[in-house]
């Protein structure tokens, strides 16, 4: 049954990627005498790069807005009813219908709906001690996150910068406070930073953070944040010392935003995420949809459904429901969990299966680790990389690869991505015919190089 005097109503929950993508995307597909589409978002922006934040508040990119790919204003002018500073408090999925809040004046309402889109996000993860609320304690998600950083930047005497974490919000705030003047602390639980990668791999990265200058603290979880008379944060303590502050920020990760669906009955997953088809439809519910940071994907490699939050899935997410929703057809498949970051002028890189994940699913598997340069040796330029590959025991199937070098380092990891995606071998890697010239690579590209180790390797077996 149509809600609304004969067209369909769309509902979407969250103004970033996902929910905007998929709005805009079916309203492509079906006019405004087909489609009202309503959509909610809490902040103040839409459509705008997370991912950016840290480069922001670094200096790399000059103003906030930069960042912002489509405003409420643009989106407006598609006949999309987008309600900023709106929040949806509740979901009546027997009613078809969710309760919105205004953030502003408290006012509440009801919408009804013939289908939803959930894209809610993530938000930080804030540790559950003392003084985690504190005035100078900042979790960088959302543009309202990075202007309330930057505000303290500019409004904070001191010059002293603890980030909790590693991970890469973690070491790219880290780098983005170097660029500021701070004297930066990473204080990071693991061994090594970056947990994304195997550790052997995460060292290179920890030698690159202590180059630029950064205090790297491993093995030490933060059990609580200290704070002066003033009531804000003065330093942060672990369980053997105290580390000054006067701002600290919170790179321990994001988790899905999902309270609003799991009061409503949804199914989410191990990871906290909402599971979905491969329509991206939540399942077992024919009328609504969810996609981005609030839903856990499929992972190509383990066949496990796994938690990535990255805007390059998010908007592929939209772009699937939006169609779905606007009487077409498209899927997503799953990932094969590809990411790529940088300290400084070091490029870090990773796609398919670590180590433990590997372990974890109970793949036997080889591993190879190869030095090369990124430019034919005698070219000026030439830069060192390390390859690291693991490869199937026996039948030589590529599990994962990472990267971690200098200039043109970080996006071959793309080769790998594709090969894990098309399901090749280490040996069919080998064959692969990939650009040449001495400006751009060896002979044998570092990732060919890999190959052919790990390929001698599991042929052993």
């Amino acid at each position: 049954m149509n809600m609304s005097g004969g067209r369909e109503r769309l509902v979407v929950i969250g103004g970033d990627a996902a929910g905007m993508s998929a709005a805009s995307q079916a309203r492509r597909l079906r006019g405004p005498d087909e489609l009202e589409i309503v959509a909610f978002e809490r902040g103040h922006f839409t459509s705008y790069s997370a991912c950016g934040i840290p480069y922001w508040v670094g200096g790399d990119v000059g103003e906030r807005d930069d960042l912002i790919a489509r405003s409420p204003e643009e989106h407006r002018t598609r006949a999309i009813d987008l309600r900023m500073r709106t929040e949806v408090t509740e979901i009546d999925v027997a009613g078809k219908r969710v309760r919105a809040r205004d953030v502003d004046s408290g006012a509440e309402s009801w919408t009804s709906y013939d289908k939803l889109v959930i894209g809610t996000g993530a938000r930080p993860i804030r540790p559950d001690m003392p003084g985690a609320d504190a005035p100078g304690v900042h979790g960088v998600q959302t543009l309202d996150d990075g202007q309330a950083l930057l505000d303290t930047l500019a409004r904070t005497r001191g010059r002293r910068a603890v980030v909790v974490g590693a991970g890469y919000i973690g070491v790219e705030m880290a780098e983005a406070l170097i660029n500021r003047g701070y004297e930066v602390t990473v204080v990071n639980r693991g061994s090594e930073p970056m947990s994304t990668l195997d550790p052997d791999m995460g060292r290179l990265v920890h030698k690159a953070m202590e180059g630029l200058g950064i205090t790297m603290v491993n093995d030490a979880a933060v059990t609580k944040v200290l704070t002066g008379q003033d009531g804000r944060v003065r330093a942060v303590a672990t369980e053997d010392a105290e580390y000054p502050a006067d701002v600290v920020i919170l790179g321990i990760g994001v988790r899905p935003e999902t309270g609003l669906a799991r009061a409503a009955g949804l199914p989410v997953g191990g990871h906290g995420g909402l599971l979905t088809d491969l329509a991206m439809r939540v399942r077992g519910h024919e009328d609504i949809w969810a996609g981005g940071d609030c839903v856990e994907v499929l992972n190509l490699v383990s066949g496990q459904e796994q938690y990535i939050p990255l805007g390059t899935h998010a908007n592929k997410h939209g772009q699937v429901i939006g169609t779905n929703v606007g009487g077409g057809y498209a899927t997503f498949p799953g990932v094969v969990g590809t990411a790529v970051s940088k300290v400084c002028d070091l490029e870090i890189a990773r796609t398919g299966l670590r180590e433990k994940d590997a372990l974890r699913v109970g793949l036997q598997f080889e591993t190879v680790t190869i030095e090369s340069t990124s430019r034919a040796g005698y070219y000026p330029g030439a830069s060192p990389m390390t390859v690291k590959m693991l490869a199937e025991r026996r039948t030589g199937r590529l599990l994962g690869v990472q990267i971690v070098g200098r200039e043109g380092a970080g996006k071959r990891v793309d080769i790998a991505a594709v090969a894990l995606t098309a399901d090749m071998t280490a040996e069919q890697m080998t064959a692969l015919d990939l650009g040449y010239a001495p400006p751009f690579s060896p002979v044998w590209d570092p990732v060919l190089v890999a190959a052919r180790k790990a390929a001698a390797k599991v042929r052993a077996f």
